[in-house]
């Protein structure tokens, strides 16, 4: 009889370190479990042998967020998509995150994994999946490209889903800065049936602001963009701490941002995941920013995370 080494949950593990940055990427999923800076973890990451909770560092593509019914038209043809969080009939979070990647090139301080996705019966196009992760003197930074495989233009969308903390400050007492002019309105399924200005309103994060009590799930759009095109949200703490920036460049035109009030147990309320979408929710139906990626073609998009705000 053979012996099997026990694999971690999450597969294979992928240190990268340099400037005093840590990062961990994982084979499932190809994502991020863990990202310290001098100690300090500014993500809410997970264990080695723990199920990834809550989408904690995941990859989302082809699609991020949530499509109504899983259901899509690409031309004539209608596909149906499984339905990844049945409670509320959607498919959630693309068909990546839960797959195993493989490792491509590792170097101390970076590493490349790609996976490639095989033509699905729901989504008819194969693609070709990579991420290049790296750390360095300004933190940690993420290249993600995506290549249609296919002999006809896929639908594409791509975000990412990295929970950030400041280590013994509560949600409540973080201050946020949301760079952006709308968010969605949504209906009790989290799908999107329009849109509002934010000024003036409790959503208004244009100016730093502190989260308080709010209970957020919430898509931001029209975004007041940095001179290189690109975006960033800042998260802070009491008066005198230090603080945390995720930015995107300008492939990204929409946040998520997620207070983590669903979550159970010990994750609930415990961080606040901020996620860069190239689309927003329900886009394949909606058509609103899906990207066609002709056959051949690759989609760039390049995000990342670095201490202070």
């Amino acid at each position: 009889m053979n012996n099997v080494e026990p694999r971690p949950a999450s597969g294979a593990q992928w240190t990268i370190a340099a400037a005093g940055h840590e990062a961990v990427i994982v084979e499932v999923g190809g994502g991020l479990r863990a990202y310290r800076h001098d100690g300090v973890d500014y993500l809410d990451g997970y264990e080695a042998d723990e199920i990834c909770p809550g989408s904690a560092g995941q990859v989302l593509a082809p699609w991020p967020n949530r499509i109504r019914d899983g259901l899509y038209t690409v031309g004539d043809e209608t596909y149906q998509l499984p339905l990844t969080e049945p409670a509320r009939h959607v498919a959630l979070h693309g068909l990546v995150n839960w797959v195993r990647w493989r490792l491509v090139e590792q170097a101390d301080d970076a590493v490349t994994v790609e996976y490639e996705l095989p033509p699905h019966p729901a989504y008819p196009w194969a693609l070709r999946v990579r991420g290049r992760w790296s750390v360095g003197a300004d933190g940690l930074r993420v290249e993600h490209e995506a290549t249609n495989l296919a002999t006809t233009a896929a639908p594409f969308g791509f975000s990412v889903h990295p929970y950030l903390q400041l280590p013994g400050v509560a949600v409540d007492d973080l201050t946020m800065r949301v760079p952006a002019h709308r968010r969605l309105v949504v209906d009790g399924r989290l799908l999107p049936v329009g849109a509002s200005l934010v000024a003036g309103t409790e959503h208004d994060y244009t100016e730093p602001r502190r989260i308080g009590g709010a209970q957020l799930d919430t898509t931001f759009g029209e975004l007041i963009r940095d001179d290189d095109g690109g975006s960033s949200v800042t998260l802070t703490g009491p008066e005198g701490s230090a603080g945390v920036r995720i930015w995107a460049d300008r492939e990204f035109g929409w946040w998520q941002v997620f207070t983590g009030d669903a979550l159970t147990g010990k994750r609930h309320r415990r961080s606040v995941a901020v996620e860069p979408m190239t689309c927003p929710p329900d886009a394949f139906r909606s058509g609103r920013d899906v990207i066609e990626l002709a056959p051949g073609a690759t989609w760039r998009g390049v995000w990342g995370i670095r201490p202070g705000a």
